[in-house]
């Protein structure tokens, strides 16, 4: 689509949300005289159109020209809450799924560089067990090994005497690798891809050899449940720090260092919401996953319904509804008319 084409199609909408931003910046704070709901509809339309311009390079007039109507409605929307619990819910519930889904070329280059090594070792591992010391020390494996045998809570760290302290644990851990994948994205991309890369090979050598021992019940039951937010949260970061090192290689008609700053402003977002499922998963992972009472249909059960609510989450949450056509959208508009 070409930047004309793009114009042409969304211009009614940014017509009517500068009407209606002129509206509400002129009705004074405590008029109801504009509809607030359709300002906040257009306005996610808008940072959604927003950023598949600054991705497709789009002229710097058009992005410029987005980004000021962007910042007009979102100082309207939030003017009344700029924090608390109202505005952590809209970013839970629109910001941070609309955002996931406008970095979706990220998100799927993040997961190809994750998911494939982790295949393919986990594979190697799994034919000839001996490969997984090219990842991971002797010692180490002997550990695994008594993480997942049939005796005690089920992978968790021996060390630890209390779920408690297994939630502190997990949480540092899958926070520093996320903050590893995002923040390595500094180095042009290149940072952030290596360590996708080399947190999939190690996970599959773990995998791989650890089916091969024959503990593949105790581990897949461990890790179904939490994985949905930990795995996703890793790709999720890494796709974040992608975005900023395609800022550095291709910033387009900005500088580098305004490019970097408006994809930081943009992938931070992801970020707030890869943290948070780090830290879900840290606590699913201490609490539930640990418990060797359980058993393992019924985690697999919990873990297909983790996996099924997350895709779906970031799929579809947060979406406009869709716009009336045809005779529907005629009588809305003629009875929006007569409201007004």
């Amino acid at each position: 689509m070409t930047p004309l084409q793009f114009q042409q199609l969304h211009a009614a909408r940014w017509q009517e949300l500068q009407h209606l931003l002129d509206q509400a910046e002129g009705a004074g704070r405590n008029s109801g005289a504009w509809d607030g709901a359709r300002l906040a509809d257009l306005y996610r339309g808008v940072c959604e159109q927003l950023a598949l311009a600054q991705a497709r390079c789009y002229p710097i007039h058009l992005t410029q020209q987005l980004e000021a109507l962007a910042q007009r409605a979102h100082r309207v929307i939030y003017r009344h809450q700029d924090f608390g619990l109202a505005r952590l819910g809209r970013l839970a519930l629109v910001g941070f799924p609309q955002a996931v889904r406008a970095h979706r070329g990220y998100v799927l280059a993040a997961l190809l560089l994750f998911l494939l090594p982790t295949l393919a070792m986990g594979w190697a591992c799994w034919r000839d067990p001996g490969f997984s010391l090219h990842m991971l020390p002797a010692e180490r494996l002997q550990e695994f090994d008594g993480m997942y045998d049939s005796q005690g809570p089920i992978g968790r760290v021996r060390s630890a005497d209390t779920d408690w302290e297994m939630f502190g644990f997990y949480v540092m851990h899958n926070i520093g690798i996320g903050f590893q994948c995002f923040a390595a994205g500094i180095f042009a991309g290149v940072g952030s891809a290596f360590f996708l890369v080399f947190n999939g090979l190690a996970g599959g050598a773990v995998a791989g050899y650890l089916i091969a021992q024959g503990h593949a019940t105790n581990f897949f039951s461990f890790i179904v449940t939490h994985s949905a937010f930990e795995l996703t949260a890793i790709v999720l970061a890494g796709a974040a720090g992608l975005r900023l090192g395609h800022a550095l290689l291709a910033p387009g008609r900005r500088t580098r260092v305004q490019a970097l700053r408006a994809a930081a402003v943009e992938a931070v977002v992801v970020v707030y919401g890869a943290a948070a499922l780090l830290v879900v998963a840290a606590a699913v992972e201490a609490f539930w996953s640990t418990a060797a009472w359980i058993a393992p249909e019924v985690k697999y059960g919990a873990g297909a319904a983790c996996w099924t609510l997350v895709l779906a989450y970031l799929g579809w949450q947060g979406r406009p509804a869709p716009q009336p056509t045809g005779p529907a959208a005629g009588k809305a508009t003629d009875k929006a008319a007569h409201a007004g």
